[in-house]
């Protein structure tokens, strides 16, 4: 079967879906197809536990209708994986988007015809449809990173990838569980994990960077506010250099030439706020090493404070600059270590050596697990 259209979309996450509201805007035939069974994107596949955004929710919204920006209620500062799924869904039901979408469609090759200056876009059950334009969609966060460990296939346990959770969820209960991996969906998930299973193995080869997100319930003041001039709200937030949190203002001192007091005054209130505008108390701690080196170590001396565990502490202390690799926003992350049931493995030096057929194996230790959690990003 072969169609033809104007515009060929792959994937229906958020740039996906606001893709084909554009083209029916400009009077454009469009298709979308999107591999996975419903809308959303990265939201429809990580459903682990903590999936949420680090981005506040009142930015974290498309803007290009303003009946949309009124209507949507978000119930807390940082939305969490089902609400925001939730959101997509309400926009592709809000703008009719579905009736040109198909899902559980994966596109296997799109080649270009320079006779007929067409694109030709084939799905795997063979259906072709041709086009004047093609737009990629599918974003970096879209291809799970699985890397392959000596021994797996014997792993009598389960092993499930962050970026492909079930979407009928994991029962933690009196489990053994491991997780490889502390970027972003690993920081996220450990505390959730650890309140939920018998014992927590993690395997760290790098440490990152991490502030905590203070999340709370949204002020109904404070939307309101919002609301009642969001142009004036997303204008401002376009001023600043990461197009967010235009309410906070960067700060105007070097982070390399105030007294250690007011730099801790500084960083204090940015940490006690919470959030990726953490970096943001100071006016050059992105281009400035002997200011960058004061704040990532003002962040480890944090740190040591929150961990009880010198040795533990010391490991989850990034060697890196800081912002060098975006923040990570958690929600005690830190404090998560100093639960009884958790436990921390360094594989920077003695990377994981196998699986036995009832755990990992690390520098000759076998340590026993029932579920290994691959927190292991996205080949992006």
């Amino acid at each position: 079967m072969e169609g033809r259209v104007d515009v060929v979309i792959v994937g229906a996450g958020f740039a996906g879906m606001y893709m084909l509201h554009s083209c029916r805007q400009a009077g454009l035939s469009a298709i979308v197809y999107e591999r996975g069974g419903g809308v959303g994107g990265t939201w429809y596949w990580n459903r682990y536990p903590g999936a949420r955004c680090d981005v506040p929710s009142l930015e974290y919204s498309y803007q290009f209708s303003e009946d949309l920006q009124q209507e949507w209620e978000w119930t807390e500062k940082y939305a969490t994986q089902p609400e925001i799924l939730r959101y997509a869904e309400h926009v592709a039901d809000r703008f009719d988007l579905k009736r040109d979408i198909r899902f559980d469609a994966l596109v296997t090759s799109i080649t270009y015809d320079e006779t007929t200056n067409l694109w030709t876009t084939t799905l795997k059950d063979g259906e072709q449809t041709t086009s004047r334009f093609v737009v990629s969609a599918v974003g970096c966060l879209s291809s799970a990173n699985r890397p392959r460990f000596t021994g797996d296939e014997t792993f009598s346990g389960r092993i499930v990838h962050t970026g492909e959770w079930p979407h009928e969820g994991v029962d933690f209960t009196g489990k053994r569980v491991a997780v490889i991996g502390t970027g972003s969906s690993g920081i996220q998930a450990i505390p959730i994990i650890a309140e939920q299973c018998d014992h927590l193995t993690v395997f760290q080869r790098t440490a990152s960077f991490t502030i905590p997100a203070h999340n709370a319930p949204l002020d109904p003041q404070y939307v309101r506010s919002v609301k009642s001039d969001y142009s004036t709200f997303r204008a401002k937030n376009m001023l600043t250099r990461a197009a967010l949190g235009g309410d906070t203002p960067t700060g105007t001192s070097s982070a390399s030439e105030v007294s250690d007091e007011e730099l801790d005054r500084v960083l204090s209130e940015r940490w006690a706020k919470g959030g990726l505008l953490f970096l943001g108390g100071f006016n050059d701690s992105m281009v400035n090493k002997a200011s960058n080196d004061r704040v990532a170590n003002w962040v480890r001396d944090k740190i040591s404070s929150i961990v009880r565990d010198p040795q533990t502490a010391t490991l989850l202390q990034p060697e890196t600059v800081i912002g060098c690799k975006r923040l990570v926003v958690d929600s005690g992350y830190y404090e998560t270590f100093n639960r009884p049931n958790v436990s921390l493995v360094d594989v920077s030096d003695q990377p994981i050596e196998r699986f036995t057929e009832d755990g990992i194996i690390v520098g000759g230790t076998e340590h026993p697990v029932d579920i290994v959690v691959l927190a292991t990003g996205f080949d992006a």
